[in-house]
């Protein structure tokens, strides 16, 4: 493995998958309120039909199978995601200390996630790492499209002072690298849940694990 060159300007760093292995407890969480609502589903079902999607891009989905939803169900779906993260956030091995890594060497971080904007706040305390992000985090609720479209990396590579082009995404799903190549980064694409080989179609790099990268940045994490 060779380090990336040139050195990046900022490492963007999108949240479920990467930092967070929380994909399958918020994937449950939906399917237990699908399935109550008449759409029997599994969490790995979930999965693979929500994958790296903003919940307002989920609710025309689940309303072609259950009909309208109620009113603040986006809201009331994400306060349950949001609580059971503050009680436990899952980490994804090695993320907490790459991201320690990278800001102790001085490496401008930002995180941008399709996760509504109290649930990531939630996941990046639960983890002991939202004090090396400072304000710099963005959800679908602070841009005016959520991924795949690559306002959320634009407004993060902005809070690093950084020109996008310059900047290194870090990603594990095809809506988030699409989102990261469309804004003009470079994407590291985490083959952790999603192939590498389609990573790779859509654009993205891909690496294996967290130390692999960290390798790959030039630090040791």
């Amino acid at each position: 493995m060779t380090l990336l060159t040139p050195r990046p300007a900022a490492i963007l760093f999108d949240c479920d998958g990467v930092l967070a292995d929380s994909e399958t407890v918020v994937n449950t969480i939906v399917a237990e309120d699908l399935t109550e609502r008449g759409w029997p589903v599994t969490a790995e079902q979930c999965k693979g039909i929500f994958l790296g999607r903003a919940i307002p891009d989920m609710v025309p989905v689940v309303e072609g199978r259950v009909g309208p939803l109620p009113e603040g169900w986006s809201d009331a779906i994400s306060d349950v995601i949001a609580r059971r993260m503050r009680q436990e956030t899952p980490p994804m091995p090695g993320a907490a200390a790459l991201v320690r890594a990278l800001s102790e060497a001085g490496m401008p971080i930002a995180c941008a996630s399709n996760s509504g904007r109290e649930e990531l706040v939630a996941k990046l305390e639960g983890l002991g790492i939202a004090r090396y992000f400072g304000s710099r985090v963005f959800s679908w609720q602070d841009v005016p499209r959520p991924k795949p479209a690559p306002d959320m990396y634009l407004a993060a590579a902005a809070a690093c002072d950084a020109d996008p082009r310059n900047c290194v995404v870090v990603e594990d799903s095809l809506l988030g690298t699409r989102a990261g190549i469309a804004a003009g980064c470079r994407v590291m694409g985490f083959a952790h849940e999603t192939p590498a080989g389609l990573l790779a179609i859509e654009g993205a790099t891909p690496f294996h694990s967290m130390a692999e990268l960290a390798t790959l940045l030039g630090v040791k994490a």
